[in-house]
This record gives C-alpha cells, structure tokens and sequence, in this order.
C-alpha cells in the first residue's frame, strides 16, 4: 500500500506548482489530471500527479491549449511545429527591438561624443525599456477632477463595478493618457462584413485571428461574430496598451472562460491589456495571477481603488458583489444606471 505521506491536498498541491486548486480542477475536467481520494472522500495528488501537473502548468505557460496539452503529453507531436513557430517568432521580436535599443544607444553615445547630451526621459526609455509605467490624470465625470495615480502597469488589469459607478469613463480617460493605447467600445465594429474585409485584406492578422480562435475553440470556447471581432481588435498590431469595454459581451460562458485563458496564456503579443467585466467567468477572483490587477469604482463615486483578490482586504466584498456569472449578466443585459 502506497504511503500516503507524499500526497497532497488540493491547496498544497496549487501552492507547489503555482497554480490554484480552480486550475487543478479543470486540469481534471480535461482528463489531463486523475488525482486520488482519501478515505474521507477528499482529492490527493500523488509525486506522480504532481509532476504531470508541473509538466501542465509550464506548458500552459508557453502558450499551448488544454487540448494541445493532452496530445503533447500523450506523445502527439503533430501541435509542437506550429507552437514552436510561434515562440520562435516571439523570441525574433524581441532581438529584434533589443537590436533596435542598442542602435539608439549608439546614436545616444555618438552624441555625447559631439557633446550632446541626453535627457533623462530617453535614458530611461533607452536603459529601462521593460520598465513599468508611472502614469497620473485627473479623473473624469463624475469624481469631479480627483487625482489617479497608476503605479504600475500589468499585464491585465480588470475594471470593475456597479451600474453607474463611472467605470467606462475611467477606462476611456485611461486610453487617453496611457502612451499610444487604443479603446475598444461596445461598438467595437460598424459590420461583421468589414471585419472579413480587413482580416482578407491582412494575411499576418488573419494567421494570428486563426491562431487565437483555434485556441480558444480547443479550450472549449465557441466562435461567434462578437468573439471574431474582439479578436480582431487583440490581435491588430499598434497599440502599445489595449482599453476594452465589457469584454464579454456576446460571449458565452465556455467561451468566456477560454478567452480569459488565453489572455493569460495564448496571445502572442506582450502589450498590456485593460478591460471593463462584470463577468465572474473573466474576473474569477481565485485565479487572478500576480501579473493582474483590478480596479474597482464604487458605487458612491468615491475615487476608484485597486483591490486584491484575498478575502478580508479592502475592496474585496464590494468586487465580489459587482461580479455574476454570465447567466445572470445575460439578464441584465442593456440596463444603464440613469445619469443626471
């Protein structure tokens, strides 16, 4: 009989691998885990489940789908070309604006040589180009010009909050002053026909559209116009950060959940993303990574606050009221708050 000293608890496992014990679950689901059961019923992961779970956790980390994943770990090479491709053209990216930043450092030394000398902001941008932003603007309608102070940039950020909480003027004042950002609204295109027209028109965003829908499809997502649409938006090259409404809207639960997946694990490009939910299929507050941050606007137009996903810290009871699942969402659906 196998000792059952080595085998953990969900909560012990999550924490060994970095995941959460929601992961583990739907690892499970997906038949890529088959933990064990104690006498009292409860899951126990093995040395053995515990190395396939690693082995999971850092696969989903390059990029690979739930689906991609089980064929990897049963053998099934035929998704490792096409993966590998794409980590390739991420890594080529990335030489490439390396190379990009020592020719300007060049440029920069060639002047101090002629006795020109730089400023301190094309230092930091030149010396630190990874480093995170510091960005402050005053505060829309309806907090009356309060100041916002972002500290830092993460790689998602949700905006949440409650009906007329002012959370969509926030967002768009944040695609106003973050540097080269773009806003996508609830509108986020005139006619699905336009969107064919553009992605016929653009092979490399059509290959990276495709890529994305595969992904998200193999994660249990469903294709849909809304879905095509937003993807068209993540995926266009140009904005340096990304403001999106209600990302959302038109999704599915399934479908939403996988996106969230994606955003976290897919996509290819690196630049940041903010984006407006009530969904707790998108802001699922036990699986929020320690490269997301949430933004919450009360409901008594008190100044917006960031608040962690840990029970007991402040903000935390007032996001976890403002999120539902997409069932209930879907019956609230196109209610606005009145507005003076």
């Amino acid at each position: 009989m196998n000792s059952q000293a080595h085998y953990m608890n969900p909560a012990e496992a999550a924490r060994r691998i970095g995941s959460t014990a929601k992961a583990l679950r739907v690892y499970e689901q997906h038949g890529l885990l088959t933990p064990g059961r104690n006498a009292a019923g409860w899951r126990t992961y093995s040395p053995a489940e515990m190395s396939r779970a690693a082995e999971i956790v850092e696969l989903r980390g390059l990029g690979f789908s739930l689906a991609q994943i089980a064929r990897v770990l049963d053998g099934d090479a035929r998704d490792l070309e096409p993966m590998l491709a794409a980590h390739q053209t991420l890594l080529e990216g990335e030489i490439r604006k390396r190379a990009d930043t020592v020719g300007k450092i060049q440029n920069l030394r060639n002047g101090l040589a002629e006795g020109r000398k730089p400023t301190a902001h094309e230092l930091i941008r030149l010396l630190a180009p990874d480093a995170k932003r510091h960005v402050t603007f005053d505060l829309p309608w309806p907090w009356g010009g309060e100041r916002f102070e972002l500290r830092e940039i993460r790689a998602l950020t949700y905006i949440t909050g409650p009906l007329g909480s002012g959370k969509t003027r926030l967002a768009m004042r944040l695609a106003e002053t973050l540097p080269n950002a773009a806003f996508l609204g609830l509108q986020r295109s005139t006619s699905f026909a336009q969107v064919q027209a553009t992605l016929a028109a653009d092979a490399g965003l059509k290959a990276r559209v495709d890529r994305a829908l595969a992904w998200i499809v193999e994660d249990g997502g469903v294709v849909s116009d809304a879905l095509v649409i937003l993807m068209v938006g993540l995926e266009r090259e140009g904005p340096d950060h990304l403001v999106i409404d209600m990302i959302e809207q038109g999704l599915d639960h399934a479908t939403q959940e996988a996106l969230i997946a994606y955003l976290r694990f897919g996509r290819s490009a690196a630049r940041p993303l903010f984006f407006l939910t009530r969904s707790s299929a998108i802001l699922d507050l036990a699986s929020v990574g320690p490269d997301e941050a949430i933004i919450l606007c009360p409901a008594n137009h008190s100044p917006p606050i960031f608040g962690a996903p840990y029970p007991g810290t402040p903000g935390y009871e007032a996001i976890a009221t403002c999120l539902a699942t997409p069932a209930v969402r879907a019956r609230t659906e196109g209610v606005i708050a009145m507005r003076p």
